[in-house]
């Protein structure tokens, strides 16, 4: 099977196993105790009127499927719709992201996502982290197994073992304590200094805003650092050593190469598939495994959000976190099955 065959092949694959997360978030959802019940969560947000929740609670629980044939002749109020009708809505729903509105605010779901600027947030916040765990962990991970059984080696594996085996959270506040209560240098939490959000008071230039929202990022940013490069650096350590003692590192050797060029672009090259999976997988879950960095730092980014959304019973919003974070693990591993055949030619698409 040729690269064009393999790719139809998994994109219909990835489109089964996206319905299979809507109708397995549906059951979630349908099945969940006091879903009825988040509906009285919105009755007691004062920043909407009486008249608005009336019309809200209705037009979400036709969304929803809850009721059908509103405004009908003697069922003014409609009447429950069929499990197969709630999940065809659900389903239109979920692939066109109509997510509905939020009880917490009343705004729809993607408005409140995007415009607020908590996917920008949660994006700069995971962006930056992924990218410096993957090049620190890489870069440790191939000097320790070069220099295996060294001192460099024994101290980067236990170091990498302690913060990859620590929780984020005590980590998150250790970091608070240590950078921001006894030394001062950084704030110990928000995304940017409130002072900005008033009239008059934002810095007249984006330049004047860099080092202030870099020492807001710096802490949430560095213990997701020191959470995920441990893993790349144990993953690459070990797959180094095995392709270290490989016949093609030998003659690589014997040819005079300097062992720069056999340590990155023949050891390296080969042992990145294991790394690229592992990426892949990184990248899907960081959504998920943010809400608590996010939340202890007061990061106003989309795992903050889910966190303050499971408080207020905020069917919308988890229900379309859950949705995008399943989204999101599904096409990096897409994505990582075809850059497999780029990175190794060996491999056959079938």
């Amino acid at each position: 099977m040729g690269l064009r065959g393999y790719f139809l092949k998994r994109t219909a694959n990835t489109i089964l196993l996206i319905v299979f997360v809507i109708f397995l978030n549906f059951v979630i959802f349908e099945l969940m105790p006091g879903q009825q019940g988040s509906f009285d969560t919105l009755v007691q947000n004062p920043k909407i009127s009486q008249a608005d929740k009336k019309a809200f609670i209705i037009a979400e629980e036709q969304r929803l499927g809850i009721i059908c044939d509103v405004g009908s002749p003697g069922h003014p109020d409609g009447v429950p719709c069929p499990l197969w009708t709630k999940f065809q809505r659900y389903f239109v729903a979920m692939i066109t992201f109509s997510f509905g509105n939020s009880f917490q605010t009343g705004n729809p779901v993607i408005q409140d996502m995007v415009t607020s600027g908590k996917l920008v947030n949660t994006l700069l916040l995971l962006g930056v982290s992924s990218v410096l765990s993957i090049i620190i962990g890489v870069f440790l991970g191939v000097i320790a197994a070069r220099k295996r059984g060294g001192i460099f080696d024994n101290i980067s594996v236990t170091s990498s073992l302690t913060t990859f085996s620590l929780p984020t959270f005590w980590m998150g506040l250790v970091l608070i304590l240590i950078f921001s209560y006894w030394l001062g240098w950084f704030p110990s939490g928000g995304v940017r200094p409130e002072s900005w959000g008033k009239a008059g008071a934002t810095p007249s230039s984006i330049w004047a805003q860099i080092p202030t929202r870099l020492s807001y990022l710096f802490l949430p940013a560095l213990t997701l650092t020191l959470f995920f490069y441990g893993g790349y650096l144990l993953l690459t350590r070990a797959t180094m050593i095995e392709s270290l003692g490989e016949d093609y590192i030998t003659t690589a050797r014997a040819k005079g190469l300097p062992e720069r060029t056999v340590l990155y672009k023949h050891a390296l090259k080969n042992a990145s598939l294991p790394l690229v999976t592992a990426a892949a997988l990184q990248f899907g879950f960081l959504l998920s495994g943010a809400i608590i960095t996010e939340t202890v730092f007061s990061w106003d980014g989309l795992g903050y959000w889910l966190f303050q959304a499971i408080g207020w019973k905020d069917g919308p919003v988890l229900q379309a976190m859950f949705f995008i974070i399943a989204l999101c693990v599904i096409m990096a591993n897409f994505g990582s099955d075809l850059i497999y055949g780029l990175l190794d030619p060996r491999i056959k698409y079938e």
